[in-house]
C-alpha cells in the first residue's frame, strides 16, 4: 500500500526547485492513555476552566491566550496577533549549504519526514539524490511550517530523499555541564570490557528486533480487565549490587560463555550456521515523525 502524503512543499536550491510531497517517516505507537474517572461511580470526569479573580466557570469564548513576562504580569493575544507572528514567509524547504553528514552529530536529529517528488519533479528529485550520494554531502536547509522555523538536514536514502528535523544550537546542552568526574581504568579492566562489547557486538542495525515491553504489558493487563481478570504485579527481580568491578566484568563473560556453549551444545547435528554478513536486511531508522500538541478538555493521566 502507497503511504499518504501529508503535505506538499518545494525544495530548492541555487536556482533548482524540486516539487515535493512529504511524507510520515514512521509511526510512534502512542502511550496508553487512561481517563480520570470518579471512583465512585466511574465516571469519565471533565476539565472545567476556574477564574481565581470572579470565581466562575470561563467557557472557552471567553479565553484569549497570554504570555507571562513578569511574576503574574500578562500581555495577551488574540488568535490573529498570534497567526501573524508565525506567518510562514515562503512554502520552500530552502538550501543553504551541503557539509559532510559526519559533521552533523546524531544528538542534534529530531523527527524525520520521508520526501517524494510530486507531479513534474522525478528527474531534479533524482538529481538531488544523486548529487548528494556522488559528492558524500548533505544538506542543511530552513523551513517554515506550525508558526516555526526549523533548521532540517536532507539526505539521500537508498533511492529517496529523508528530511530529519534538527534541533538548533541553543535547543542542545553540552556534555560538560554533565558531572563525569576523572575515574582512573585499569589495562586489565579496560581488556575484559573490550571483551564484553566484542562479545555481543552485532555489525547491522535491526530494529523489529526490539519492541516496547512496557506498552506490550500495559495492553495485556488491559485485555485480562476487560474479560474480568484480575491484574497482579509480577516480583520484582533481585538487583545485584556491583562491589567490585573486575568481578562483574568477569561474571558477565562467564555467563555470556556459558549461554555460548549451552546454544552450541543445543543445537541439531548437521544443521548449518546461520548467515551473520551483510545480506541481513536493515535499513534506516524509523523516527517519530513531530506534530502539533493536542490538548484535551477531558481529564487524562499517562501511563
Amino acid at each position: 500500500m502507497s503511504a499518504r502524503s501529508i503535505g506538499t512543499g518545494t525544495v530548492s536550491f541555487g536556482m533548482v526547485s524540486i516539487p515535493i510531497r512529504m511524507y510520515a517517516a514512521g509511526e510512534s505507537a502512542s502511550a496508553v492513555s487512561f481517563n480520570l474517572l470518579h471512583a465512585k461511580c466511574k465516571s469519565r470526569l471533565k476539565q472545567q476552566y476556574v477564574c481565581p479573580t470572579d470565581n466562575e466557570i470561563v467557557p472557552r469564548d471567553q479565553m484569549v491566550k497570554g504570555y507571562e513576562f513578569s511574576k503574574d504580569q500578562y500581555v495577551s493575544f488574540t488568535d490573529d496577533e498570534i497567526k501573524a507572528m508565525g506567518q510562514e514567509t515562503q512554502k520552500a524547504i530552502e538550501i543553504t549549504e551541503f557539509v559532510p553528514v559526519s559533521q552533523v552529530d546524531p544528538i542534534y536529529f529530531d523527527g524525520a519526514y520521508y520526501l517524494g517528488p510530486d507531479k513534474g519533479g522525478e528527474k531534479a528529485y533524482r538529481l538531488l539524490n544523486e548529487a548528494m550520494k556522488q559528492t558524500g554531502r548533505v544538506a542543511l536547509a530552513k523551513w517554515a511550517a506550525r508558526g516555526k522555523q526549523y533548521l532540517v538536514l536532507i539526505r539521500p536514502v537508498q533511492k529517496g530523499i529523508v528530511m530529519q528535523q534538527l534541533l538548533y544550537a541553543d535547543e542542545v546542552r553540552p556534555i560538560s555541564e554533565v558531572p563525569i568526574g576523572d575515574a582512573e581504568l585499569k589495562e586489565t579492566e579496560l581488556k575484559l570490557a573490550t571483551q564484553l562489547v566484542q562479545q555481543i557486538a552485532s555489525d547491522e542495525f535491526h530494529p523489529e528486533h526490539y519492541e516496547d515491553e512496557v506498552r506490550k504489558r500495559y495492553h495485556e493487563a488491559i485485555k485480562k480487565k476487560v474479560e474480568g481478570q484480575e491484574v497482579t504485579a509480577a516480583p520484582e527481580a533481585p538487583r545485584a549490587q556491583i562491589i567490585d568491578l573486575m568481578e562483574a566484568l568477569k561474571a558477565s563473560l562467564a555467563a555470556k560463555n556459558a549461554a555460548a556453549a549451552h546454544a552450541e551444545a543445543a543445537a541439531p547435528e548437521g544443521e548449518p550456521e546461520a548467515a551473520t554478513g551483510t545480506e541481513g536486511r536493515s535499513g534506516p531508522r524509523s523516527l517519530r515523525a513531530p506534530g502539533a500538541r493536542r490538548s484535551s478538555s477531558r481529564g487524562k493521566s499517562k501511563g
